[in-house]
């Protein structure tokens, strides 16, 4: 096996200086200063894109961390130290030396859809046999491939690694990494056009993995290219006709697919459980590569007739007794197993953290190390209390340093469970797919009503991350997150925005503030309407208000000098043309004045304004105006108070269109939600949440009957009616009804007939083929809220913040 040690990390790298610690043993790769588990033996690449890394070295060095690939000029004592000029060159490079020491089949997949889903579907198909190590989740990008190959030990006899990419250039260095020895190209469909002049570009630059693979699997509708001609490998197609493997047909049955297909001149069938037309191309990739193997055709359609849906996300619900449940009840392995706790570490809102885990099966090393490391991961990780479940897990219990208990199955804990035993704690329940955990989630869940708001965090992160890209790295960045976090959650939203260090948080109210406080979340927190009976509770939890008349901050200042506080940070509001809240221009001598004779008690954090029209170029005029206005206004505060402060004026449409103004600090707010304010946002965005329901009931009515309250809808036709579980009480305006407005089902609109009622919502399904119990989509990436908030006449936000809070939310976490 091969022994890291940072001088060998430096002979790789051409690093030529005198290391102080030249043998510290490197087990583990790190890029996020948030997620080191074993410090002492990790080594962390310093990138530096959106967020600096350097900036956290001292922190890791305080935590036990001992070696560094920077890109700066840094100096520390007694720690490792390796400047290059590239911190993720360096990173790749490292794992592609990794890759050379292992001689080892290796499957390498891309496409533009179905790479993870091929993935995880070989493994399970393969796995009975091989010890395979494969990338985990959808670590496919530059980051992801280095650190997935890094993870190959000696026990692996099989690889699987996907490659993703989004611009020319990149899959050279993928390859590098992977070097895979088979290929698969996956369905080539329209995700990462933007990055392409065409679609042959795009393939042609996807082909580049599979420059030295022996066998190439593929069907040729997807890989219409002069280039794939040159690849001198075998290639091993499956499609209609004049393929390796010929489809001749495939039949829906129930919930499964039959699928007929010819290969060596014989005639099979396999049955996969699934109807979708992706899964089926999927399995018959898999399929394929299974009879490239030699595995007999018995044993190929027993294991296809088990294939598993793949969870390409953890969800984050309410639980009972006030728990948050982490599901992700799928697989486990070390890597997932570890990503999975780091979201579980999120969840700030709770002190007690339980992991209900499976046995991990092909680990590829024996059961005694396996456990051992897991107990030293859950204690690095500082969790609380395990459940393990499962006849290994239970006979190392042993190796276990915390609060633990056992049983040999799913069965037998089910049968042992007391709710009452869980209270006010993060658990994360994470098993292999056989010991069905879904059973424990689903009894440890509040129940929840059929309508649900669906967040997805990855899309808030990226909603995120795309804006720290346009601002200023020294601009500080804070998040809008009153009205419930414009209806998608409170402090799930804040745990996340905390997690990826924005600088400060805005909310409405002392109480929405008071919440996140009492949830873990330690932000400097703005509150935007403070109100003068809610100055204790404001106070006592740390919060910061918005002042913005003579009369409320004469009150706070009274309030601070009755209670003896000095120094407590205030943000004060100029009205410079929104005429809504604010001091205005003509208030700064007495405003100064009033500042000044209390400054003992009272420390400027901000003073801010708000743009009127900011999204409108028409009104640029007076946007301008407005800065102006603004900047006179806080250089005379600045030099007659002699403080310095934060100044902030932009909202979401601001940061893209006023670069110039972008100043100390940046106030964003529905452009995190994933709703865009200008075009140039519009491609990067993402849509966060999916609003969604279910038929309750499917009517046959005749044409001339009318349907719901008031006889208001007549039916022109005989139809077929389906009922669905929202109302307006749960957010669905009621103006929506008779034929205004539409909801998704299967992806086709369904119109709304006769009116909506409080908690229940009629649709024409006559031409869309459904039955009880279907979902059906209010608003989604397809049927997108920009597109209710036009048929209503108003605006987004308030689609967004009308949404129930009996509605659950239910947050997806990749």
């Amino acid at each position: 096996m091969q022994i890291y040690t940072a001088k060998l990390i430096a002979d790789i790298l051409s690093y030529k200086k005198t290391l102080p610690v030249p043998e510290s043993e490197i087990v583990y790769l790190a890029t996020d200063s948030r997620k080191i588990t074993f410090p002492e033996s990790s080594l962390f690449f310093a990138l530096s894109g959106k967020v600096n890394a350097h900036q956290f070295i001292p922190d890791l060095i305080q935590l036990g961390v001992k070696n560094f690939v920077v890109t700066e000029d840094v100096s520390y004592p007694n720690v490792n130290i390796l400047k290059v000029d590239n911190a993720l060159n360096a990173l790749q490079e490292v794992a592609k030396f990794h890759r050379t020491k292992f001689d080892l089949p290796v499957i390498g997949i891309t496409g533009s859809n179905g790479k993870t889903i091929v993935k995880e579907w070989l493994y399970q198909l393969l796995s009975v046999e091989k010890n395979v190590i494969r990338s985990p989740k959808s670590y496919n990008s530059q980051l992801g491939v280095a650190l997935s190959v890094w993870q190959i030990n000696d026990q692996h006899n099989l690889g699987i690694f996907e490659a993703g990419i989004s611009e020319p250039n990149e899959m050279e260095n993928l390859q590098e990494m992977i070097q895979p020895t088979i290929g698969i190209l996956t369905n080539l469909g329209s995700a990462h056009d933007a990055g392409f002049e065409s679609d042959e570009q795009k393939l042609n630059e996807k082909l580049k993995l599979f420059s030295n693979v022996d066998v190439l699997f593929f069907n040729p509708k997807y890989a219409v290219s002069k280039e794939i001609d040159k690849l001198s490998c075998r290639k091993f197609t499956w499609g209609d006709a004049n393929t390796d493997l010929i489809v001749i047909k495939v039949e829906k049955v129930n919930s499964t697919s039959e699928i007929t297909f010819q290969y060596a001149y014989n005639t099979h069938t396999i049955v996969i459980p699934f109807t979708d037309t992706a899964a089926i191309e999927n399995s018959i990739q898999c399929c394929a590569v299974l009879l490239y193997f030699n595995y007999p055709i018995d044993i190929i359609k027993e294991r296809c007739k088990q294939l598993i849906p793949v969870a390409m996300r953890m969800d984050i619900r309410q639980g009972v007794n006030n728990c948050t449940i982490i599901n992700d009840a799928y697989t486990t392995d070390l890597n997932s197993l570890e990503i999975a706790l780091d979201v579980l570490t999120h969840q700030k809102q709770h002190q007690k953290t339980t992991v209900i885990l499976s046995d991990i099966y092909q680990s590829g090393i024996s059961n005694p190390v396996l456990y051992k490391s897991v107990n030293e991961l859950l204690l690095n990780k500082k969790i609380d209390r395990l459940i393990g479940i499962g006849a290994n897990i239970s006979a190392y219990g042993n190796l276990f340093q915390l609060d633990k208990q056992f049983y040999l199955n799913t069965t037998d804990y089910l049968n042992h469970i007391n709710i009452s035993d869980f209270y006010d704690e993060a658990i994360l329940v994470k098993g292999s797919r056989k010991f069905e955990f879904e059973n424990i989630s689903k009894r440890l869940e509040q129940q929840i009503h059929e309508t649900v708001f669906e967040i997805n965090l990855n899309s808030l992160i990226n909603n995120l991350n795309y804006y720290k890209s346009v601002i200023n790295p020294k601009t500080k960045l804070m998040a809008m997150v009153k009205a419930f976090s414009y209806g998608s959650g409170s402090f799930e939203i804040a745990n996340i925005l905390q997690f990826h260090r924005v600088d400060y948080l805005a909310v409405a109210f002392v109480d929405e503030g008071t919440e996140l406080r009492l949830n873990g979340i330690t932000l400097p927190i703005m509150v935007m309407s403070p109100d003068v009976s809610s100055f204790e509770t404001l106070v006592r939890h740390c919060l910061e208000p918005e002042l913005y008349s003579f009369r409320i901050l004469q009150s706070f200042i009274d309030f601070l000098k009755n209670k003896n506080i000095k120094d407590y940070p205030i943000h004060i509001k100029f009205d410079t043309g929104m005429h809504r809240l604010g001091f205005e221009k003509n208030d700064l001598p007495e405003l100064i004045n009033l500042l000044t004779s209390n400054k003992a008690f009272i420390q400027i954090k901000s003073a801010f304004t708000h743009l009127v029209a900011s999204e409108d170029e028409r009104q640029d005029e007076f946007t301008k105006q407005q800065l102006s206005v603004f900047k006179t206004i806080c250089d005379t505060l600045e030099t007659e108070t002699n403080q310095q402060f934060l100044r902030h004026c932009l909202n979401t449409a601001g940061i893209s269109r006023f670069e110039n103004a972008h100043l100390d600090m940046v106030r964003l707010g529905i452009g995190l939600y994933g709703i865009p304010t200008t075009t140039k946002d519009a491609q990067y965005l993402k849509p966060i949440g999916t609003l969604r329901t279910t038929i309750t009931q499917i009517k046959n009515v005749r044409a001339g009957d009318t349907v719901g309250y008031g006889k208001k809808a007549a039916l022109l036709r005989d139809s077929r009616i389906a009922t669905v579980k929202i109302g307006y009480a749960d957010g669905l305006n009621r103006a929506l009804g008779n034929g205004v407005g539409n909801l998704l089902l299967h992806g086709k609109l369904a119109p709304i007939i006769g009116n909506v009622c409080m908690d229940m919502t009629m649709i024409d399904v006559t031409d869309i083929p459904c039955q009880e119990g279907d979902d059906v989509i209010i608003f989604n990436e397809v049927l997108k809220v920009e597109t209710i908030a036009e048929q209503l006449n108003t605006n987004t936000y308030e689609i967004l913040t009308n949404v129930s809070q009996r509605v659950k939310r239910v947050y997806f976490y990749d």
